[in-house]
């Protein structure tokens, strides 16, 4: 069995559907084909983890006099092998909770929604065992593509244009950054491999144009306005692309080129800071939404910064597993606010209430999905927070690590608020016929629930598989995450369950952020920075350069007229002149 394979099928059953429209006018039997595919997919990853096989297979593509400069294929090791798990498994699931969340849309939409799902796996499949950057951001970029066809594909929604066109704008805007990154690189080494040896000067450079890339990707602050308006897609989309994998592949990246990011350590000092601003600042936006997916949406944000600044500690590990663990506790609560919102017919946790009389095992699958998100003692996350935030602390990166130990208390906080705002409480008039999802999507929460809930538990396997080390201890750092975790969950329930502490407001600085003060920059550096400069580098264009180019031409064409009377066409004018030449040079020739 071969990583091949994995590339092979989700584009072949993306070509099936794309072409043969019968096939994908039906719909529902389309979506049962794309669904089998992707559990194949995960079939085939859970047996090349296990096999612990390595592959190397590169194809030449670009070739310069007898020079390979750069390949396509794929590489499998241990760093992209466990990636595959991730993808492949979250892929799945999302798939088959679609044929009951999107049960009701018509056959076309639905054929044409599970096509674009299987080329977004492909291209997943594809970044992840891309055996070098070239072929990366290629995939990339065809995530990019399925992510504007998932984000749009209410089309007729005018706020799910827009949404799909500013994920699409942003995060182009930041592959400026990424694209530069490779040309610097091919410049020093001739070549897009990311394990070259640079010197530190070269390594700066790459390191930091990549991670603009990255930035934009994951949704690091002030790069994250497009994931919160890209939840517009129907909610398995927003499961698959916009928590789980798509966004995280900015984290990947750096995973995955760590030789280059792990010799600029200024690089890293950043990175730590971006990261450490955006789990802080998002969980204060977080704070005070009444959109359930938003809530989770700015949870993602904050997550991936947890992400980036564990990795701007120097150490690989703890963000590297936070990216595994928070993939399925952040795609298992997505799938129950989906259920939810099946349920209840509404987005807004302020009409909600009481749920867990009518739906109990969504309410359940959301509960440990929230346990896991806060940290809380013997979930997912708190293995994986807990070693992201201590390689903070031995790294000596203390302003981050307060940043992200006060969004882990915030984390907790605004979890527990949706928890008791959405299932307990009185029923609001949406509940009252509110009901259950049916199995077709509960079984993929179910599914996604166990490494949820004791995928931390394998921490220790995992760093060995990776060539690392992981103990676990309890360790000061730790301790105080943990307190952090367990105070937001308490206070959360004493204000918004038991209905105590009344007095216990947002703070203001949350509610501006709430406002989306960096939208409104964007939107100023937009209109008010590069339009009136493009209107006036047009002016320059159409004025200046062109000016000059035509004052040069117009110089040609008259000094030509004034020239071309000179050309009499009498050969006695012609003599005249050659022997007022040859005296004119005698004579000089005489004064030298």
């Amino acid at each position: 069995m071969s990583a091949a394979l994995l590339l092979a099928l989700p584009i072949a059953m993306f070509a099936l559907l794309a072409v043969c429209w019968p096939l994908r006018h039906t719909g529902r039997f389309a979506g049962m084909l794309s669904a089998a595919v992707a559990v194949a997919c995960f079939g085939i990853a859970v047996a090349l983890f296990a096999s612990g096989r390595s592959e190397l297979y590169e194809y030449p593509w670009l070739v310069r006099s007898g020079h390979v400069i750069a390949s396509v294929g794929w590489r499998l090791d241990p760093t992209s092998a466990s990636m595959l798990i991730v993808v492949t498994a979250v892929a799945a699931c999302v798939q088959i909770y679609s044929l009951g969340y999107l049960s009701h849309e018509p056959p076309k939409d639905l054929g044409r929604y599970f096509a674009w799902q299987s080329l977004f796996i492909f291209a997943m499949v594809g970044l992840v065992v891309a055996p070098n950057l070239l072929q990366l951001v290629g995939c990339w970029e065809l995530v990019g593509l399925c992510s504007y066809l998932l984000i749009g594909y209410w089309w007729r929604k005018p706020s799910a244009g827009k949404a799909a066109v500013k994920a699409v704008w942003v995060t182009r805007f930041a592959d400026i950054g990424l694209m530069t990154g490779i040309v610097v690189l091919y410049g020093a080494t001739g070549g897009f491999a990311w394990d070259h040896v640079l010197a530190p000067q070269v390594a700066t450079a790459v390191a930091a144009l990549l991670f603009v890339g990255v930035m934009g990707k994951s949704a690091q602050m002030p790069l994250h306005v497009w994931l919160p308006d890209a939840m517009e897609g129907p909610t398995p989309v927003s499961a698959l692309l916009h928590a789980a994998t798509m966004v995280a592949a900015g984290v990947y990246l750096v995973v995955r080129a760590w030789p280059i990011f792990h010799a600029a350590p200024d690089v890293l000092v950043v990175m730590s800071w971006v990261g450490g601003v955006t789990a802080f600042t998002a969980a204060c936006i977080a704070l005070v939404q009444t959109d359930i997916k938003k809530v989770l949406a700015y949870s993602t944000c904050s997550q991936l910064g947890y992400m980036i600044a564990g990795l701007g500690s120097g150490e690989m590990l703890g963000g590297y597993l936070h990216l595994t663990t928070h993939a399925f506790f952040k795609a298992l609560l997505f799938l129950a606010a989906g259920s939810v919102i099946h349920a209840t017919g509404t987005n807004d946790i302020r009409e909600m209430g009481g749920l867990w009389r009518k739906a109990p095992w969504t309410a359940g699958l959301f509960g440990a999905g929230t346990l896991a998100l806060a940290g809380i003692p013997g979930f997912a996350g708190f293995f994986s927070k807990d070693l992201l935030l201590e390689e903070l602390f031995e790294a000596g990166r203390y302003g981050p690590l307060v940043l992200c130990l006060a969004g882990a208390g915030l984390t907790a906080f605004y979890m527990t608020r949706v928890m008791c705002l959405v299932f307990s409480g009185e029923q609001k008039e949406r509940v009252h016929h509110a009901h259950e999802s049916p199995f077709v999507m509960l079984a993929p929460m179910l599914f996604l629930s166990v490494p949820a809930v004791a995928a931390g538990w394998f921490a220790g396997p995992f760093a060995e598989r990776l060539g690392l080390e992981y103990h676990f201890s309890v360790t000061p750092v730790g301790g105080i995450a943990t307190i952090f975790a367990l105070g937001g969950v308490g206070l959360g329930v004493a204000r918004y369950g038991i209905g105590q502490l009344t007095w216990l407001a947002w703070p203001a600085a949350a509610t501006f952020l709430a406002s989306a003060p960096v939208d409104r920059l964007w939107a100023a550096a937009w209109r008010q920075g590069l339009l009136p400069f493009a209107r006036a580098a047009g002016w320059f264009d159409r004025y200046v350069v062109d000016g000059l180019i035509n004052l040069s031409g117009w110089v040609a064409l008259e000094g030509g007229e004034r020239l071309r009377l000179l050309q009499t066409g009498k050969v006695r004018d012609y003599v005249y002149a050659a022997v007022v030449g040859v005296v004119l040079l005698a004579a000089w020739g005489a004064m030298q």
